[in-house]
């Protein structure tokens, strides 16, 4: 079987069609369909069903780009450790971070990681969901709290801490909750997705979920901070987005014996990823970098 194959394969399902692969590939769309059906030849079975607007993979199909995608992320390690040991880094990283965490702590930093390492190409996509490492061809994310998957290798990067706050306005105007029965009565500022967004603090030293409510939404953490800034209510945020205005009395702590415990920041990679030496030089730095950047 071609190593090749097996890459322009992938790289179909991966990008979506034949065109998308054979321009990420840098050849022609003739050629990437001609050597997957000469793949699907030599197997001996059908791995795409083509119609006029898509291609998807059959069951056999998936089957293989999972394998494939494993065996090629093996290969690209074994030549960073062959030709790279002992000297720059090489290659492709490819990283999905959250995007608030990212732009507040790592946008000053990834030029100086790509000076120290001129020949590795990083792409970063900004992401707050979860992504799927395997199927989505990440080499690694940067992820905060709790984590699911348990088949996922996780280097702890630092500690984060998420407050209850509002600024010395807002609290003079409406005055400062004593309890967390008194914060159903303010104005909360959302930080989330979903519509029906939950608090989780602690009362009597145990967990509660606490469903609040308010005029303003937003699933980026800096708009949220500035709302609170401005008077407009209590936010719920983690010190990484709100540090600077704490230090800078803008926002006061509120109801800090309800506070979570800290979560962690990791930076997670798939078990097949974890020699990588990429992987491991960029979380190392990541790692070295921000453990006082986040409050």
């Amino acid at each position: 079987m071609n190593v090749e194959d097996l890459r322009l394969f992938v790289t179909t399902l991966d990008t979506g069609s034949f065109t998308a692969a054979a321009d990420a590939l840098g050849v022609t769309k003739q050629y990437v369909s001609r050597r997957v059906a000469a793949l699907e030849a030599l197997l001996g079975v059908r791995l795409l069903n083509r119609t006029t607007r898509r291609l998807q993979a059959t069951e056999l199909g998936v089957l293989l780009h999972d394998k494939a995608t494993v065996i090629l992320a093996d290969l690209r390690d074994a030549q960073e450790l062959v030709s790279a040991q002992g000297a720059s880094l090489r290659g492709t990283l490819r990283v999905s971070a959250p995007m608030t965490f990212a732009t507040l702590h790592l946008s000053h930093l990834l030029p100086l990681f790509m000076q120290q390492h001129p020949h590795i190409n990083l792409e970063i996509d900004l992401n707050d969901r979860a992504v799927d490492l395997l199927a989505d061809g990440y080499d690694m994310s940067i992820r905060i709290g709790t984590l699911e998957d348990s088949s996922l290798i996780a280097k702890r990067l630092t500690d984060m801490q998420t407050i209850l706050c509002a600024s010395p306005g807002y609290l003079d105007k409406h005055g400062t909750p004593a309890n967390l029965d008194e914060l159903q009565h303010h104005a909360c500022l959302l930080y989330g997705h979903s519509r029906h967004v939950e608090w989780r603090l602690r009362e009597h030293g145990k967990n509660k979920n606490l469903s609040v409510r308010g005029q303003m939404r937003a699933n980026n953490g800096e708009l949220i901070r500035d709302a609170a800034i401005a008077g407009m209510g209590i936010a719920y945020l983690p010190t990484f987005i709100i540090g600077q205005a704490l230090e800078s009395g803008a926002l006061l702590p509120v109801l800090d014996q309800h506070w979570p415990a800290p979560a962690a920041v990791y930076a997670v990679y798939p078990q097949h990823r974890q020699s990588a030496r990429a992987v491991q030089v960029f979380s190392d730095f990541i790692k070295e970098h921000v453990q006082h950047m986040t409050g």
